[in-house]
């Protein structure tokens, strides 16, 4: 597993890019980049691939 801190940029399995914004024991909030806007979505933590 990767050691993500708040406010890494990370790599999604599916290969969106996304800014961490709050940690959670199994799960992150993150900011999905969309092409100039973001998503905001709670990822598993087993979907980060690693840090950017």
């Amino acid at each position: 597993m990767v050691n993500v801190k708040l406010y890494d940029n990370v790599l999604l399995r599916d290969g969106r890019k996304a800014s961490v914004v709050e940690i959670f024991n199994d799960s992150y909030i993150v900011d999905i980049d969309v092409g100039g806007d973001y998503d905001t979505q709670c990822v598993d933590k087993s979907e980060v691939l690693r840090i950017l």
